[in-house]
């Protein structure tokens, strides 16, 4: 609790936390439209009789006569046929020009409309990974740093590509880039934010979210072009670039670092903005040391991805969390990819979407900050699953009622994402917490890459994909009963504090690479655990 405390001593939540809160989660608006900007820049044509059926793809060699086609071509059902030589028209009223319509991603192209969103969130993948471990290595600014200027970069690239290739690859580099954007803010916002408060950060940032789906929609109908679109939701990202140098790096890093000076520092910078210079001043290097003995003991020792599999503890919330990620961003993702399919304006089911978040998480953040994590988490998948199996169910032809469905299941899932962002922040401790989170959401890119593909089961059944969709997040709901609440608990720090904490069971000699690291002999463990366990007793009796 020593960090927690230093944080209500110098102002709580002061001028300084909503200052750098509300400049950490303003990109997040425009992450949103990144996210699902393939359901405008890659719309399909408004479809015709006929179209996508593939003789409307084809061209006679001669002229026919005979029973007509469904599109209205007749036939003798001899004649030769031969790809169209003279390109295609399309129907432009509602969007002038989409990448599908510039670069032809019609008939036996059509399957690189995908392509680009599969890509897209390779790169979200491959960023998750790459930036979450450079996070707790470098420090969470300046990745933070980086990450909005590739996204910048690429993504005002990707407006001016000139051909299809060059614009996949740049959208690959900005789906790296909006991964570590997401990790960071997420992390940086919660270290430096008293523990009664990290539930109000979460939701906000949820919220944040939510509005970015509002406005995707209202851009998207104000500038129909994708070229323009493209720009105005990646141009933004080079003013986050610029102001995010006067960011403050996370002072509980520097600890788990060892950079006592440094955290020093950034402990008084942040007394000085809040008004409290004299309390920043009494901050000396010997009380600091003296409060923060904890991390100073396990500092300057990077922990690696491994260490999430190689200590018992680490692992069992590796593997509970991994199963939380894939399973919100299968369903969600098997849901939102394509709005087209809904059978009503695009831009009208984009709105209800974006909606549908707004109680949805209000809703999640009461359960959260009164009743506890694991309670939002179990019921916001539970409900989601459900809502998606009983849509399998539902006629075909009870539009309402399946659209009302999927709405409701979205808004769990859309809980969902928000209650484990903050839940994985929680029982990750400092000195992995980014590498836990990146590779959280690593687990959740590849749900969202194999969720189009079971789309393609419908060719079987078509009510298939759907099930599919609902049974996953209900079975993955069974992990949460192994995971520890959060409620009300400081942040750990060390990979002993979730040891201690949350599996009292295994001792501290259940992870040898940790203890090896701080130079302790396994009589010295058992002696410290006989030390834990009365302090433990107190801590349940107080609270």
């Amino acid at each position: 609790m020593a960090f927690n405390d230093l944080l209500l001593q110098l102002g709580g939540v002061g001028r300084f936390q909503k200052i750098q809160v509300t400049l950490v989660i303003l990109p997040l608006i425009l992450l949103a439209s990144h996210n699902t900007l393939k359901n405008f820049t890659a719309a399909s044509p408004t479809p015709r009789e006929g179209q996508g059926r593939p003789e409307s793809c084809l061209l006679f060699t001669s002229p026919q006569r005979g029973p007509p086609f469904p599109n209205g071509t007749e036939t003798n059902g001899t004649g030769t046929t031969e790809p169209c030589p003279h390109g295609w028209i399309y129907d432009n009223s509602t969007f002038p020009s989409t990448i599908v319509t510039e670069w032809d991603l019609v008939c036996s192209h059509r399957a690189l409309r995908q392509l680009a969103q599969s890509l897209y969130m390779m790169g979200v993948l491959l960023g998750a990974m790459t930036f979450g471990c450079l996070a707790d290595r470098l420090g969470r600014q300046k990745v933070l740093i980086f990450n909005y200027l590739q996204t910048a970069v690429s993504g005002t690239c990707a407006a001016f590509a000139p051909n299809f290739p060059a614009y996949c690859a740049f959208r690959f580099l900005s789906g790296m880039s909006t991964a570590g954007v997401v990790l960071n803010c997420m992390t940086l916002n919660v270290e430096w934010m008293p523990i009664h408060t990290r539930a109000y950060v979460g939701t906000l940032t949820g919220y944040v979210y939510s509005l970015g789906q509002f406005l995707l929609a209202g851009m998207a109908y104000a500038v129909p072009h994708w070229r323009y679109l493209q720009l105005l939701v990646s141009a933004p990202f080079f003013a986050f670039f610029i102001y995010s140098w006067f960011f403050i790096e996370s002072a509980r890093w520097y600890a788990s670092s060892g950079r006592l000076d440094l955290t020093l520092r950034n402990l008084q910078r942040v007394a000085w903005i809040n008004g409290k210079q004299e309390e920043g001043a009494n901050l000396s290097m010997e009380a600091l040391q003296a409060s923060l003995k904890k991390e100073l003991t396990t500092g300057k020792s990077q922990a690696s991805a491994l260490e999430l599999l190689r200590c018992p503890a680490l692992r069992r919330l590796f593997l509970c969390l991994s199963m939380l990620w894939f399973a919100t961003s299968f369903a969600y993702y098997g849901l939102v990819m394509d709005l087209q399919g809904f059978g009503v304006s695009i831009y009208l089911i984009q709105v209800i979407f974006g909606a549908v978040d707004l109680p949805a998480k209000l809703v999640s953040f009461l359960v959260i900050n009164n009743v506890g994590r694991r309670p939002a988490q179990m019921a916001s998948l539970l409900l989601a699953g459900i809502c998606i199996l009983i849509n399998g169910v539902v006629p075909k032809d009870k539009s309402i009622v399946r659209t009302s469905l999927a709405v409701l299941g979205k808004g769990c899932l859309a809980s969902s994402f928000n209650c484990i962002f903050l839940y994985t922040g929680e029982v990750y401790p400092t000195m992995i917490r980014q590498t836990g989170l990146g590779m959280g959401s690593t687990l959740a890119r590849v749900g969202s890459i194999v969720s189009p593909l079971v789309s393609m089961t419908a060719e079987l059944y078509p009510s298939v994909p759907l099930f599919i969709y609902g049974a996953v997040p209900v079975a993955a709901s069974a992990a949460i009963a192994l995971l520890p609440e959060t409620l009300g608990q400081p942040l750990p720090d060390t990979v002993q504090d979730v040891e201690n904490r949350w599996a009292p069971i295994q001792t501290p000699l259940s992870c040898p690479h940790h203890h090896r690291r701080r130079g302790k002999t396994r009589k010295q463990q058992e002696e410290l655990q006989k030390q834990m366990v009365p302090l433990q007793a107190s801590a349940q009796v107080k609270n």
